[in-house]
């Protein structure tokens, strides 16, 4: 076994068991692309056992602080099997629901979704693709399911020095799959949809939003950067009298109208348009347009704290102008998916686009990702989707 020696003072984090080793702080030691290494600190002491990524920034992720733990099939069935009984035990209201979560599930860079009878994994590691084929096999044991579809194509693989990679893994067959959500029917594509195909993080915050929409009474529902329409159904199963649903994909768009007919609602409720929302913000207001609930679900800004400062700005105007496009006593829910943003400062920044709006509200609810994508106590970087709920004064 190959091992990796760190720079003096450099353990601490894996002390704490922060899976994360970064470049600099590798003081000697290499190994071949996703290989198994022993990581130790200055004087020689274990610390863990990690994959080792010589292109990226992060070069070591770990996958056990166990010395006695062996990184082979036996352990990729453990933390697989173990992350499907913490979703046994969680309240998920869909038959689509995130399997494993990368390093909150002790797998780092491996995000596995199930749809229906499908499953779609994402392996976005150097660590990750070294085992996939193994990986894949044991997740089908372990859900006794047929069809594993890949989506390995988010950016972060050119940053391993991984291409992008798609299709079946395991099975064939259609690429689009259906799903039940509280009691919605939606569908998605696996091979051509967002992420895995659809945004299951925000799934307990859809059936929030229709509940506050019926309480309130919202009328005219704004969902700008709709996708696929989730929140467009939350808001007619509210009883919205019409929702308008904006964003810049033609074929996403298309889908909502799908949705929307496939739930049973009036094709008359519904409004899509393909528009740059900032834009269709801005026109809204000159044409003096006011909604009595928005949802700003934009995508992400910030994908690091370095692009904070440029992507607050941007969250701050789209904010400003739906808060204006608010009727007084509104409903915004409003996020950030940003990893670069954390909660304080998406706050500060909502805070800031009131002032400038020259409007008050208050924060009824905070919002974060459905418990089936979990946080872990060592690694708070996993709080990506944060949210808040306001009403207008």
């Amino acid at each position: 076994m190959k091992s990796i020696r760190l720079r003096e003072g450099r353990e601490r984090s894996l002390l704490r068991r922060h899976p994360w080793v970064f470049e600099g702080s590798i003081a000697r030691g290499g190994a071949d692309p996703g290989e198994t290494v022993r990581i130790e600190a200055a004087d020689g002491r274990f610390l863990a056992w990690g994959a080792w990524s010589p292109s990226s920034m992060i070069r070591l992720r770990a996958w056990s602080f166990d010395e006695a733990e062996r990184i082979d099939a036996a352990f990729f069935e453990r933390r697989i099997r173990a992350a499907l009984a913490l979703r046994q035990r969680l309240p998920i209201a869909s038959s689509g629901a995130r399997l494993v979560h990368g390093e909150a599930d002790g797998l780092p860079g491996l995000v596995v979704d199930r749809y229906g009878d499908t499953l779609c994994a994402q392996f976005g590691t150097a660590g990750t693709e070294r085992f996939k084929p193994l990986i894949a096999d044991r997740l089908l044991q372990a859900t006794g399911l047929a069809r594993l579809y890949e989506r390995s194509d988010a950016g972060v693989r050119a940053l391993e020095g991984l291409p992008a990679q798609t299709g079946w893994l395991r099975g064939d067959g259609p690429t689009e799959v259906a799903i039940t959500e509280h009691d919605w029917q939606l569908t998605l594509d696996v091979a051509s949809g967002h992420k895995t195909g659809f945004y299951l993080d925000q799934r307990d915050n859809r059936a929030l939003f229709s509940r506050w929409v019926r309480r309130l009474g919202c009328g005219r529902v704004l969902n700008a950067y709709g996708y696929t329409g989730g929140f467009t159904v939350a808001a007619l199963a509210g009883g919205a009298a019409h929702v308008v649903t904006v964003d810049s994909s033609a074929p996403a768009l298309q889908r909502v109208q799908a949705h929307v007919a496939r739930n049973g609602y009036d094709a008359a409720r519904s409004e899509v348009l393909e528009a740059d929302v900032n834009r269709y913000l801005r026109e809204s207001l000159q044409a003096g347009r006011r909604f009595d609930a928005i949802v700003l679900d934009p995508p992400k800004f910030a994908p690091t704290v370095a692009h904070a400062e440029r992507a607050a700005r941007a969250y701050k105007d789209i904010n400003r102008l739906a808060l204006m496009l608010l009727a007084p006593g509104g409903l915004l829910f409003t996020f950030s998916c940003s990893g670069g943003i954390g909660p304080e400062l998406f706050h500060k920044i909502v805070a800031g686009a009131a002032h400038d709006a020259g409007v008050d509200g208050a924060i009824v609810e905070r919002l974060a990702a459905a418990p089936d994508h979990p946080q872990t106590l060592c690694f708070p970087e996993g709080e990506y989707l944060k949210g808040l709920v306001v009403l207008k004064a």
